[in-house]
């Protein structure tokens, strides 16, 4: 999908619980958005479902391909990496987004990246078969290396099991 500049955009999270949208793409693209209601005495001049644009700010600290991005909503957070394998998470100040916490593991590429329900803990699954879960305070909890790359991961409603997707079948890691 192109987008200003014939830069693409690779990743989109909607963060449905305060109507932030982000987005991500070449050369280090991010994006964050911020969608209000039109207010009740503008609701009459604008048409029916329409949103107002409040911010939108540029991310500075990717400087390669933004491959995914996902919200913890919980927490307010927003958590992004590069096709190099840097992660970022990216914390709401003063209504501005700011670094919390940089990783790079520097091996492989970034596949999919999820938060639990609670926020309180996010999987984080490389091409290479490496799952990793750290907790919202940046500690890593559990690791293992899987023999094939993932593809996605999904936590259930009570987080108290991980479903990853890989290349050719379906795992659950015990």
């Amino acid at each position: 999908m192109p987008c200003r500049h014939n830069v693409l955009l690779k990743c989109l999270s909607w963060n449905g619980e305060q109507s932030w949208i982000a987005c991500g793409g070449g050369n280090g693209l991010l994006k964050v958005l911020k969608l209000e209601a039109p207010s009740k005495d503008k609701q009459a001049s604008k048409p029916s479902g329409s949103n107002l644009l409040s911010m939108n700010q540029t991310l500075e600290g990717h400087k390669n391909q933004v491959m995914v991005v996902t919200w913890n909503e919980g927490y307010k957070k927003l958590t992004t990496s590069d096709h190099n394998g840097l992660i970022i998470v990216w914390m709401l100040h003063k209504g501005m987004w700011f670094e919390e916490m940089i990783n790079n593991r520097n091996r492989s590429v970034l596949k999919a990246m999820r938060w639990t329900p609670d926020g309180q803990k996010i999987c984080i699954v490389y091409e290479d078969g490496a799952v990793i879960v750290g907790s919202v305070d940046g500690n890593r909890l559990w690791g293992k290396e899987m023999e094939t790359g993932l593809t996605n991961v999904e936590w259930s409603p009570d987080a108290s099991y991980i479903l990853s997707v890989s290349y050719t079948h379906l795992t659950l890691p015990t």
